[in-house]
């Protein structure tokens, strides 16, 4: 019995190997207008020795919501609520959708998160103070994330540019998605609620890679 039941382990475990080999789908992160903020801006938008406040975990390891919300304002408007996510990082960086830039009068280019050099200016406004961010403003560009084995097993390499499809009543194909590859990451596709509500997709979509 004792041999029996170690055999059935070692074939559940193989089933189950051979079904993550096999499944080539990926789930979607559909991610609304956030920022990222340094040490130095948290103070300066809610106090000195200010912590932020979790109030929920994201997808990606380490990565979560924020309690804490700010205001950001352009030449002609303004969006309140913006969702800050933690933790803190070296640079503050505001991601906001493509409608949104219209609304503040400002230009924001098509990024992935981090480059921000020559990118979009706004003012941040928290309940303790106000802060002109230069260059810290981008619209986020479609990407994947995948730690090393899942890249591996998709056969792709980071920064490679790949499309992805998808099925539904507006299903389709989109092109330019960068892929992510981190040893910490977890596998996971992100486009924002702009392109998510365009294309009829949800938190329960599943896509797949077609390599250019």
């Amino acid at each position: 019995m004792e041999n029996y039941e170690e055999l059935l382990i070692e074939i559940l475990k193989k089933i189950a190997q051979e079904s993550q080999t096999t499944d080539l789908s990926i789930p979607v992160g559909i991610s609304n207008r956030h920022c990222h903020l340094s040490r130095e801006d948290v103070e300066s938008l809610f106090g000195k020795g200010y912590e932020l406040t979790k109030l929920k975990d994201l997808s990606q390891p380490g990565q979560y919501a924020c309690k804490e919300t700010i205001m950001i304002c352009g030449p002609e408007g303004m969006i309140e609520n913006v969702r800050i996510l933690g933790p803190e990082r070296k640079q503050t960086q505001v991601e906001v959708l493509q409608s949104d830039c219209f609304k503040l009068g400002i230009k924001a280019p098509l990024r992935l998160s981090g480059d921000l050099d020559h990118s979009g200016d706004v003012t941040m406004i928290g309940p303790k103070g106000s802060k002109m961010l230069v260059s810290g403003v981008v619209v986020a560009k479609r990407h994947i994330h995948m730690p090393l084995k899942d890249a591996k097993r998709f056969d792709v390499v980071d920064g490679e540019n790949v499309s992805i499809a998808f099925d539904g009543a507006r299903g389709g194909v989109l092109n330019e998605v960068i892929v992510r590859v981190d040893s910490n990451a977890g596998l996971e596709c992100h486009i924002d609620v702009e392109e998510a509500n365009a294309l009829g997709v949800s938190s329960n979509t599943n896509i797949v890679i077609q390599k250019n």
